[in-house]
């Protein structure tokens, strides 16, 4: 039996992944009492006894939790960004090509994408791949996610009865436009410059849709390029053109462990838009995808299709 260990399980990622595996038949999940939970010998005694060990961590927690492991037999999925650039690293979206997936299948080092990367990625990867913009296309985008990715505090603090009226509307974060997920979006997808990137807040638990601006590309031809490029795949499906609906609400696929991307638009412009959970493929979904493929299982094994 495959023995699990998610350092972080406090977290809101970590309870999720916890929470979908607590059915699972073939695999044993170990914990550390509340008492012991950040204790760094019980942690580290339970990270060499793993087979598989979900990191749900800050990142400087990230980083010094794989210095603990010196077993090689470990595999490691990261959820936190401290290692989605890192050398050595597979990056954890699969359905982005063949070398995605079997760099996966046979790294013991997993950088799970953020939830804004996935949606951003999902998109302008195959785009880029199939020639349908350059690596030097301006690109613009902007993100509608639920306040459940920000973890407990942000959590407790949109829950409030109390809290500040302004959480009713929707909240603009990320100015400076430095957001941490922008140095993933760039280098996956080859882009010479990073993008112009929003990132947006909504007054609802979970969910998300992230958009891509293409100024000068025919809907269509970005339409069939998706297409093509996630055919056959089971968690991630692209719409008919103009979407399943003309309107998008970020959270359509909350609950759910796919992702579904849409193409609207003209001949001159068009916009990219892939929904799914932030909390979903967005994050401990994501995960557990992961795991899957390392263990040589389907890769929606105890998933939400």
């Amino acid at each position: 039996m495959t023995k699990v260990f998610i350092d972080g399980s406090a977290g809101t990622t970590g309870l999720r992944i916890r929470e979908r595996l607590s059915g699972r038949k073939d695999l044993e999940l170990l914990t550390l009492s509340e008492e012991l939970r950040k204790d760094a010998n019980a942690r580290k005694d339970m990270l060499n006894t793993a087979d598989i060990a979900f990191l749900c961590l800050p990142d400087a927690a990230a980083v010094e939790a794989v210095s603990l492991i010196d077993s090689d037999h470990v595999a490691v999925i990261d959820t936190s960004t401290a290692h989605r650039v890192s050398d050595g690293w597979a990056y954890g979206f699969a359905e982005l090509s063949d070398a995605h997936r079997q760099a996966i299948v046979s790294s013991k080092r997993v950088a799970n994408p953020g939830c804004h990367a996935s949606g951003f990625i999902a998109g302008v990867y195959p785009l880029v791949k199939h020639g349908v913009i350059s690596t030097d296309f301006p690109l613009t985008a902007y993100s509608l996610t639920g306040y459940s990715g920000g973890g407990k505090k942000l959590i407790a603090e949109y829950e409030d009865e109390n809290r500040d009226v302004r959480h009713e509307s929707h909240r603009i974060y990320g100015t400076t436009l430095t957001h941490k997920h922008l140095p993933e979006m760039q280098k996956i997808c080859g882009l010479t410059q990073k993008p112009v990137f929003s990132p947006i807040l909504g007054d609802f638990y979970a969910g998300m849709a992230t958009s891509v601006l293409l100024p000068g590309i025919d809907a269509q031809t970005a339409w069939e390029a998706l297409s093509d490029h996630y055919a056959g795949q089971s968690l991630v499906s692209v719409a008919p053109l103009g979407g399943d609906e003309a309107v998008v609400y970020a959270s359509t696929y909350a609950g759910k462990d796919t992702m579904r991307i849409q193409v609207s638009g003209q001949r001159d412009q068009c916009m990219v838009t892939a929904i799914f959970d932030n909390l979903g493929k967005g994050a401990s979904g994501a995960a557990i995808q992961n795991m899957n493929l390392l263990l040589g299982l389907d890769e929606a094994t105890g998933l939400s299709l």
